[in-house]
């Protein structure tokens, strides 16, 4: 778990307890796939809210109401002149040249199947199916930082306040993506990862158990960042004070629209990506969190919420499972923990199900009977 997180005043339910830039994101590889357009450097999505919902609807002719009310400001956008890479502003590309972008920057080669970077990539997209919660390119980020910093110790003090444990040995738990089943996988992406990235300052991160380290790191502490500029056109309209009438019928036009949406495109509808965030990564998990992240602002501003009261010198517990999972059984909750955590969790709901048989929940039973390959493929996905 994190090291601990605690509440330095009284904090009231709603409260936002604390705003946080990452350390380093990166978007998902597999949002070009999906026609997904981000700022490379802070995920602002980069599609108006209109453009956001007829690409999720499949229906170029949609006219959302209040137009006024999306903050995209397209007038802004700003691209790398070597290889095209998109920013929300000049800041963002400013920012991401000053600490990685020479490094990763692809150039004329941005479209060279056979450049290492590509390569990385490529071998990372064929491992690594969408849904995905961290990427190589976070660890590339890393590694391109420290080769651009003037100070190179700081930013490698800054990265080993992240936990990299590849195993508990108290409790016999190794991080489910370094077992044995996974060697030829995370070898080849190690090759790779020294071809497009090697540093001698950083030799360590290129060793086979500095590699595992490292993908560890990214594995039980990168902070999944969803932006969406059709959801923050909604919370705006959510915020306008209009007559009952017209009210009902925008509340109906974005009811009706969302339904449209999940049938048309499912669960993929945000622009997303993963962070390393300092202070998120101290706070430990409970199965009953009394505060959750969120990024209201359409970038990777992460925002710390109270969900109940939090009184001084109170723990501050987010949680480290989706809402499903949360509600899955002890024995579930916990295999998730133990395989991408590595602890077992006693927060005040597993300890009042200790003595529940060890039953694993339908969903999991469900998917028992799948091949050794589809079950690689889904705990590929699942890092």
């Amino acid at each position: 778990q994190g090291k601990g997180l605690f509440a330095t005043r009284n904090i009231r339910k709603g409260e936002t307890v604390f705003v946080e830039r990452p350390v380093v994101a990166s978007q998902f590889l597999w949002n070009a796939l999906y026609n997904y357009r981000a700022c490379d450097h802070c995920l602002r999505a980069l599609e108006t809210a209109e453009e956001n919902a007829q690409r999720l609807l499949g229906r170029s002719s949609l006219v959302l109401p209040h137009p006024e009310q999306c903050s995209i400001r397209k007038d802004l956008h700003q691209q790398c002149p070597r290889c095209q890479v998109t920013y929300c502003s000049a800041e963002c590309r400013r920012a991401a040249l000053e600490q990685y972008h020479q490094v990763l920057c692809l150039g004329p080669s941005r479209d060279d199947p056979t450049h290492p970077l590509n390569k990385l990539q490529e071998a990372w997209r064929n491992m690594h199916y969408p849904p995905e919660t961290s990427s190589i390119m976070l660890m590339a980020r890393m590694v391109a930082t420290i080769k651009q910093a003037k100070d190179k110790e700081w930013w490698s003090k800054t990265f080993s306040q992240f936990c990299s444990k590849t195993a508990n040995e108290e409790e016999e738990i190794v991080h489910k993506l370094l077992g044995d089943k996974f060697k030829g996988q995370l070898e080849l992406l190690r090759l790779l990862f020294t071809e497009a990235l090697y540093d001698e300052y950083l030799s360590r991160w290129f060793t086979p158990e500095g590699f595992r380290s490292l993908f560890a790191l990214i594995g039980t502490n990168g902070q999944g960042i969803g932006t969406s500029s059709l959801s923050q056109w909604v919370h705006a309209c959510d915020a306008l004070d209009l007559p009952m009438l017209q009210r009902e019928e925008l509340d109906a036009f974005i009811d009706q629209l969302y339904k449209d949406i999940e049938k048309e495109s499912g669960e993929f509808l945000n622009c997303e990506g993963s962070g390393l965030y300092v202070l998120q990564s101290c706070c430990n998990h409970s199965c009953i969190p009394n505060a959750e992240t969120s990024f209201p602002e359409n970038n990777f501003l992460l925002h710390l919420t109270a969900l109940e009261d939090i009184e001084a010198g109170e723990e501050i517990c987010i949680s480290y499972l989706d809402c499903c999972q949360r509600e899955r059984s002890r024995h579930s909750r916990n295999k998730i923990l133990r395989e991408n955590y590595l602890f077992t969790c006693s927060c005040p709901k597993c300890l009042a199900q200790a003595d529940d048989p060890d039953v694993t929940s339908d969903e999991e039973e469900e998917g028992e009977g799948e091949t050794d390959d589809a079950e690689l493929e889904d705990e590929m996905t699942d890092v």
